[in-house]
């Protein structure tokens, strides 16, 4: 278990992030079409994982926009945004703010993502919530480097995930 803040209040997640250089798990989360995706879907590109409690909040949000800008930038890399919203709030979030370069994916339907990589929260006011959380995996899928942002209201180290990518 790993043990986070909000707003200085101390809660738990479901168990700790993947490790540096293991194979990433395959996952299924619903795209906004309500298709579903899985880590095979984005076979040859580099992924940031850009996880987060709710796309309504103001730090899940100014994290999706920096994302959205550093994918424009960033060559052979998809940025998928993850959280238990429901895909219409994360469609309706990026189409009101015009961000088209990253990839919204929902855990909404069992929790699957989160308790795979550790990162539901398992008590407090975002019980069964996903931590705030960045991770990159390379183009075979490996994880190059993880974030569990420490205070959930604080962004996370952009520079230093943006960093594994070039």
């Amino acid at each position: 278990m790993a043990s986070v803040t909000l707003k200085g209040n101390p809660f738990q997640t479901i168990g700790e992030l993947p490790a540096l250089g293991s194979k990433a798990l395959d996952f299924s989360l619903t795209a906004g079409d309500l298709s579903t995706k899985t880590l095979k879907d984005f076979a040859g590109f580099n992924l940031v994982l850009n996880i987060f409690p709710s796309i309504d909040t103001g730090t899940c949000a100014a994290s999706v926009r920096h994302f959205n800008k550093a994918a424009s930038e960033l060559k052979d890399t998809k940025v998928l945004c993850i959280s238990r919203d429901l895909p219409f709030a994360q469609g309706r979030f990026c189409g009101a703010e015009g961000l088209d370069n990253v990839i919204n994916l929902s855990d909404y339907k069992n929790g699957s993502f989160g308790k795979d990589y550790g990162i539901i929260f398992t008590n407090g006011p975002l019980d069964a919530l996903l931590s705030r959380s960045v991770i990159i995996l390379d183009k075979d899928g490996v994880v190059q480097y993880t974030e569990q942002v420490p205070e959930t209201v604080d962004e996370p180290n952009y520079e230093a995930a943006i960093d594994i990518l070039k």
